[in-house]
């Protein structure tokens, strides 16, 4: 089973996201488990207080680093071990699909460390952290969306938790591409119709039109991602044409 513990001062918003739907089925099958704690838990002063003005001035607070400390230990006490953690953080390295891959191959449990407000005091993940994510050059309020978005990659990985493989190799991102566009019924949608190689039920011409939408979609949206493409001779056919 495939485990996260994400410490988070909104421990509901967790169970919001991740409880329903796939990730939740999944929970209930017994794939998969998650569970949020809650560093107020571990304060040691009356008022449940997490956080201090920033030493050296500054406007906002920093996240005590002795709440999330005990926090943590109490996760790798109940799991019997040191766990992998990882720090929610813009200054971090942004997150890909190679990311949620190696995090689901490497590992069976890890810690996703919201922050909040100005983030955390440094000495907590100096001494505690494996890595730092980010989920993209932007700021948010807190780490629980980018922790809920980091779960979610990952959990959906892990085998048992979607139908079939395809459904998960089969995808943007998985293989350095973006994936083919996609088309349900009606055949005509106002004025629109689903392209008629869709429907010819020729297997092989549809995976080779799938796979030519793939790359001119990342070529286009993503030259980023294309100049890292390895074309093999049947590629570089398909986008000539």
């Amino acid at each position: 089973m495939y485990h996260i513990d994400i410490m988070t001062l909104f421990p509901d918003s967790v169970e919001a996201v991740l409880g329903d739907s796939i990730i939740g089925r999944a929970r209930e099958r017994g794939i998969i488990n998650f569970r949020a704690w809650q560093p107020r838990d571990y304060t040691t002063n009356k008022q449940k207080q997490t956080d201090d003005y920033p030493y050296g001035g500054g406007r906002g607070c920093v996240m005590y680093a002795q709440p999330l400390a005990d926090c943590r230990r109490a996760i790798c006490e109940a799991a019997g071990r040191e766990l992998h953690t990882i720090y929610l953080s813009p200054a971090g390295r942004t997150f890909t699909q190679q990311d949620a891959k190696r995090l689901a191959r490497e590992h069976d449990r890890i810690i996703l460390v919201c922050g909040h407000y100005e983030g955390v005091d440094e000495r907590f993940i100096e001494a505690y952290v494996d890595e730092e994510i980010s989920i993209g050059d932007f700021v948010l309020t807190g780490g629980e969306l980018p922790a809920l978005a980091v779960a979610d990659a990952v959990f959906r990985l892990v085998p048992g938790v979607l139908p079939d493989e395809e459904c998960v190799t089969d995808e943007s991102h998985w293989d350095g591409a973006l994936e083919y566009p996609q088309y349900t019924r009606p055949e005509i949608w106002e004025g629109r119709a689903v392209p008629e190689i869709l429907l010819s039920g020729h297997h092989a011409n549809i995976k080779k039109w799938r796979r030519k939408m793939s790359l001119l979609r990342t070529r286009d949206r993503r030259p980023d991602m294309f100049e890292k493409l390895t074309l093999d001779g049947e590629d570089i056919k398909l986008l000539e044409k």
